[in-house]
């Protein structure tokens, strides 16, 4: 499969730098035919007694840092923990950085740069309690194409995170989840037809595919699937109801888990999954 076959135009003017607020007023887009828009407002009326709609429940952690090497200030996304105070993190610009390097940051807070790997990404070491740094400073991590229109501020900590994420881990929203609001998660939840699952979102979600399809090795990500939600997808299997996955971080685990042998079982593992044309769905329906 050709790459091209994914080019299309998005004018960079029509690339929003907020989200629409209130969320739950964006726009929804209904792939039927003919296709149908309509307001997110109106989710509820596409969803059937019998169906179930299964969320992840991951939540952002705020790990998008400012420092200084030298004169040059660097920005530090962190990316996968090592233990030991070690991490895996994306600066910018790395051109300006060097092994051995010291990034600065206030109240005496410093990162060593250790290493830099194949991927482009850093291996760094804090000399202190990271977790110190990251309450102090940190931001939420944003798209870079949001990025590179605006920083990181306030506002994102609400506005980049779902309204019912309880699961600390992910690097970047699962942002199909963005648009549901209290008030529409919770009347689906009154009936019943809620189930969680945890996929902690990591960077490689940013990162393209630069060879062909066949070529790309898919990044890997952390994800749970628990016995209690199993249960639910079994039972509405069985009412003929359909498995409603909020977004690609949910479809991609339950696919997981279901993968061996076409059976949703417990899941507590990575996933580097990749779903292309000509892959078979055992879970998912819409």
């Amino acid at each position: 499969m050709d790459l091209s076959q994914f080019d299309f135009d998005l004018p960079e003017k029509l690339i929003a730098k907020r989200p629409c607020s209130p969320r739950n007023e964006s726009r929804l887009l209904i792939g039927s035919n003919p296709i149908n828009h309509d307001s997110f407002l109106n989710i509820t009326n596409y969803i059937n007694d019998n169906d179930l709609i299964v969320i992840n429940n991951s939540k952002v952690i705020p790990i998008y840092l400012s420092g200084k090497v030298l004169s040059h200030q660097i920005k530090v996304t962190l990316h996968k923990s090592l233990g030991n105070r070690e991490w895996l993190a994306y600066l910018k610009p790395g051109k300006k950085v060097n092994y051995g390097d010291m990034i600065l940051f206030p109240q005496d807070h410093k990162v060593e740069v250790l290493k830099k790997e194949n991927n482009g990404e850093f291996r760094i070491k804090f000399h202190s309690d990271e977790n110190n740094l990251i309450n102090l400073q940190g931001k939420m991590p944003l798209p870079p194409y949001i990025l590179k229109k605006r920083d990181s501020d306030e506002k994102d900590f609400v506005d980049y995170q779902t309204v019912y994420a309880k699961e600390k881990g992910s690097i970047a929203a699962p942002t199909a989840g963005l648009h549901f609001n209290e008030k529409i998660f919770q009347m689906l939840k009154d009936n019943g037809q809620v189930a969680e699952v945890t996929l902690h979102v990591g960077a490689g979600t940013f990162q393209p595919i630069r060879s062909s399809i066949d070529d790309h090795v898919m990044h890997s990500e952390k994800g749970y699937v628990p016995l209690e939600t199993i249960e639910k997808i079994e039972k509405t299997k069985k009412k003929k109801g359909r498995i409603i996955a909020v977004g690609t971080t949910t479809l991609r685990l339950l696919e997981s888990a279901a993968l061996s042998n076409g059976i949703l079982k417990y899941y507590n593992d990575d996933t580097n999954i990749f779903i292309k044309p000509g892959f078979r769905f055992n879970v998912v329906d819409v």
